[in-house]
């Protein structure tokens, strides 16, 4: 297909969809499309990539949101993986969607007798087939200089991990299973809208394995699993904020059957900080200006994330006025981007004067010059009695 047609056009969904409703429009277009089903239409396999693209963008957040923004151009080199990758969190792409379960509920459970699933990014039903391990989502405090900087985190995390004593198989001396003869799998003749068709489930007596484990093992209580407490150590990189999530590549849950392990999920809940406020990248500060400085305009030293700034306050400055420094807002390493500050004056009345402070401002008084804004007003009052 030369033209790539819009992803919310091809799974036939509105720009508003949800998660759950762009998932059921997926299940429905691989019903719909797979190949084995549609032997008769060559461009079955085509649709069938299509969708699953689609949906491979539109089910992550992060991929969605570029998606939404740029068209295909801000998605075409956004599959990248491996290491301690950055980025938004979606439920999971495509290559771990399980075809399986399309078809399981078609046919009514188990395996059916169509193959093929895997060459879509798929997995055959059948109980031995490699399951990659569930994502782990853990929350994690950082301080506010922690999030603008970075840093370096040690953290204990309960993980599940393959039973070292058995290699995950959860018992010794295995045997043959006699019902399936080894396959892990019996067939079984279902009736459906389609017709008749042989479909393939896991054995019920050796769970799909094709063997039966004489001893079990007593580590794992002949789960194959253990639960430990590991210490992990991950370098975050500065500029992240609240609500971002870091993946940890990796240390999710283990799969099964030699399927690889999830992934961890970190997201980060950033603490506020006594001075500064942070927008994004930009940080606000609030600087108090005293009644003469405002007036008659100074220099003023301005603690930035980076060190203090000398900066000159005009006169006739006024509370709430704003004075940008620019590149002294958060250095965001992910995003490549740094952020501006933002000064914010607040000028501050004396509410207790001294006697010569009174005589001064009301020598003050006689000579004031007041501003077009206040003469403006002050006819609007005459004109309003």
């Amino acid at each position: 297909m030369a033209d790539k047609r819009d992803y919310y056009e091809v799974l036939g969904v509105d720009k508003n969809a949800s998660a759950d409703e762009i998932k059921s429009a997926f299940r429905k277009k691989a019903k719909q499309y797979h190949p084995d089903l549609n032997k008769d239409d060559p461009n079955a396999a085509d649709k069938f990539k299509e969708a699953q693209e689609a949906y491979e963008v539109l089910s992550d957040e992060s991929k969605r949101k570029m998606y939404d923004q740029y068209g295909h151009a801000g998605v075409n080199n956004s599959y990248a993986s491996g290491g301690a990758n950055y980025g938004g969190f979606g439920g999971f792409d495509a290559s771990g969607f399980d075809f399986g379960d399309i078809f399981d509920s078609f046919f009514g459970g188990g395996g059916s007798s169509f193959g093929g699933f895997q060459n879509f990014g798929g997995t055959s039903s059948s109980r031995t087939r490699k399951t990659r391990g569930s994502d782990v989502l853990m929350r994690m405090k950082l301080d506010f200089e922690e999030a603008v900087f970075g840093t370096e985190k040690k953290f204990n995390i309960d993980v599940v991990e393959e039973c070292e004593e058995c290699h995950g198989n959860g018992g010794f001396e295995p045997e043959t299973c006699e019902t399936c003869h080894g396959t892990g799998t019996v067939t079984s003749q279902r009736q459906t809208m389609l017709g008749s068709f042989l479909s393939k489930g896991p054995c019920p007596d050796c769970d799909g394995l094709g063997k039966i484990y004489k001893r079990k093992c007593s580590e794992c209580n002949g789960k194959g699993r253990i639960k430990k407490n590991k210490r992990i150590t991950i370098n975050i990189p500065a500029g992240v904020n609240t609500g971002d999530r870091q993946r940890i590549t990796g240390k999710g849950n283990p799969g099964t059957n030699g399927g690889e392990n999830g992934d961890l999920y970190l997201e980060y809940v950033v603490g506020e900080h006594e001075y500064y406020t942070r927008d994004n990248d930009d940080i606000y500060l609030e600087v108090p200006l005293t009644l003469t400085e405002a007036i008659l305009g100074c220099k003023k030293m301005i603690p930035t994330l980076y060190g203090n700034v000398k900066l000159t306050v005009d006169a006739g400055t006024s509370s709430g006025e704003k004075q940008k420094i620019r590149g002294k807002g958060v250095n965001n390493e992910y995003r490549r981007h740094k952020g501006d500050m933002y000064v914010i004056f607040r000028v501050y009345t004396p509410k207790k004067l001294t006697r010569e402070q009174k005589a001064l401002i009301e020598k003050l008084k006689d000579t004031d010059m007041t501003t077009r804004e206040i003469n403006d007003f002050d006819k609007f009052v005459e004109k309003n009695d």
